[in-house]
C-alpha cells in the first residue's frame, strides 16, 4: 500500500521504500512465528540466547546493543529466562553493581536444539532472493542500520 502522503519525490520514494521494508520484516517475522522455530522463547528471548551462544557471557548494556533492546525491555527478558533456569546473573565479586549473563547449561542445550531449524527458515525465506540480491540486500541494511544521525540526541545503535 503506498503512501497516501503528498510531499516532494524525495520524500515519496523515502516513505515507499521504508514501508516496503517495514512490510517485509514484519511479513517474514510472522511467517517465521508461525513455524514454531524459536519453541515457547519470545524473539527476544531467543535473540538473547543466540547472542550469549555466539558470543559468550556479556553485561545487559552490550547485549541490548547486540539485540537492539532497551535495557528496560531487556530486564525483563533477563528476569523471564532466569526463572526458566535458561541464563544466569553473575555478580562480579569486587564490585556487586557489575553484572555478566552467561547461559546455564538448559539454555545452551535449548539454543543448541532450536538454532539448526531456525536458521534453515531464515535460509528458506532468504531464497526468494538470489544470493547477490541477498548480499544487496544485507549491505543496505547494515549501511541504513550504520546510519550516523546528526540531527537527534543520540546516535543511531546500528548494526
Amino acid at each position: 500500500m503506498p503512501s497516501h502522503y503528498r510531499g516532494t519525490p524525495e520524500e515519496l520514494r523515502a516513505l515507499d521504500a521504508f514501508i516496503k521494508l517495514t512490510r517485509a520484516t514484519e511479513s517474514v517475522l510472522n511467517r517465521l512465528a508461525k513455524r514454531g522455530t524459536q519453541g515457547e522463547l519470545t524473539p527476544s528471548q531467543f535473540g538473547v540466547l543466540e547472542a550469549l551462544y555466539h558470543l559468550g557471557e556479556m553485561c545487559p548494556s552490550e547485549l541490548g546493543i547486540k539485540i537492539l533492546r532497551s535495557s528496560s525491555d531487556l530486564t525483563t527478558v533477563i528476569d523471564n529466562l532466569e526463572k526458566r533456569k535458561l541464563v544466569r546473573r553473575l555478580r562480579d565479586a569486587t564490585d556487586r553493581r557489575k553484572v555478566q549473563i552467561s547461559l546455564t547449561e538448559e539454555g545452551r542445550q535449548l539454543i543448541t536444539q532450536l538454532l539448526p531449524a531456525h536458521v534453515a527458515a531464515i535460509t528458506e525465506e532468504m531464497s526468494v532472493l538470489s544470493p547477490q540480491e541477498q548480499e544487496t540486500l544485507g549491505e543496505l541494511c547494515r549501511k541504513l542500520g550504520l546510519r550516523q544521525v546528526t540531527h537527534a540526541s543520540e546516535p543511531s545503535e546500528g548494526y
